[in-house]
């Protein structure tokens, strides 16, 4: 019995994980590449560099995409299939607005955890963001900006909806959430090669605080909307400064092992868990008030 459950677990666990990679795979290809084939990001860094033309065509392009894996088109036999994966339910206002405070609160622990982290580990650098020199740099922003939304859907239709989705109807919340938080990290080994174990914690974090959102509203559209937003200020620093998103300080602060532990550490300590427990009860607040909305007659289930 428990070897059978164990089967079911690894399939389970295994389609999750193959779905989501195809998921974002399908929604990144055409900005990002795939090996030697450019896409459209790439070549509006080479051709009619003043002008951002790759927007238009990948704005279609994620259109079609949030459409067909959302149920909205394709074989009728799975379209519902697809609906409950990609959870894109629709929300009421309030429930909007609790939901988007709560995870900027998140974010706001995740920050609180890095300053923690920087004092007992070295955190990686990372190479620039570097533009064309003659592109204008509107069109340089507006790109990093068209990349962060590429990021933002593609990623939180994967992980947080299709991937999180399938493995917590049969296993539960937190335990998708981490798992799709430990493969979000490993597929982003391309930011920091030779430190892909030593950052995952970060993205099982950042994982934590999308997937934890897309529960407590039981809709991926508040982390998609943070999530591009995030993205588009982290990206836009990185760019700017050179300074990438997993630090929060341009120069490396002193170790506690080299140091000792002193007040700034202790307070860095004590300010990050009380944002984790305020971020917890947030997420809580979140998933009350959506099943309040629902006992009322809302609409918080309908894509």
């Amino acid at each position: 019995m428990v070897a059978d459950y164990g089967r079911i677990v690894m399939t389970t666990v295994l389609t999750a994980i193959f779905t989501a990679v195809g998921v974002l795979l399908a929604g990144n290809i055409p900005w990002a590449g795939f090996g030697r084939i450019s896409g459209l990001g790439a070549r509006n860094l080479l051709v009619w560099t003043a002008v951002p033309w790759a927007i238009l065509p990948m704005s279609l392009y994620l259109w079609v995409y949030w459409r067909f894996i959302g149920g909205a088109w394709g074989a009728p036999g799975n379209r519902e299939a697809r609906r409950a994966n990609l959870r894109a339910n629709s929300l009421p206002t309030r429930l909007w607005g609790a939901s988007l405070a709560a995870g900027v609160l998140g974010f706001a622990a995740t920050l609180g955890l890095l300053a923690v982290a920087a004092r007992l580990v070295e955190l990686p650098s990372s190479a620039p963001i570097i533009t064309p020199s003659e592109m204008p740099l509107l069109t340089a922003f507006l790109l990093l900006a068209m990349q962060s939304i590429v990021a933002g859907v593609s990623e939180e239709a994967a992980f947080r909806g299709y991937m999180q989705s399938i493995i917590e109807r049969g296993h539960g919340a937190a335990v998708a959430i981490v798992l799709n938080g430990v493969l979000f990290g490993l597929l982003h080994f391309g930011n920091h090669p030779a430190d892909v174990l030593l950052m995952l914690p970060y993205y099982v974090v950042v994982s934590a605080v999308y997937g934890g959102l897309t529960w407590a509203a039981d809709s991926i559209l508040p982390a998609v909307v943070l999530h591009c937003v995030g993205d588009i200020i982290v990206l836009t620093r990185w760019w700017a400064t050179g300074v990438p998103e997993w630090q929060v300080s341009a120069a490396q602060p002193p170790l506690v092992w080299e140091r000792g532990v002193d007040s700034s550490f202790v307070v860095a300590v004590v300010v990050s868990l009380v944002l984790v427990l305020l971020t917890a009860l947030a997420y809580r607040a979140v998933h009350t008030l959506r099943v309040r909305t629902l006992a009322a007659g809302g609409t918080a289930l309908e894509a």
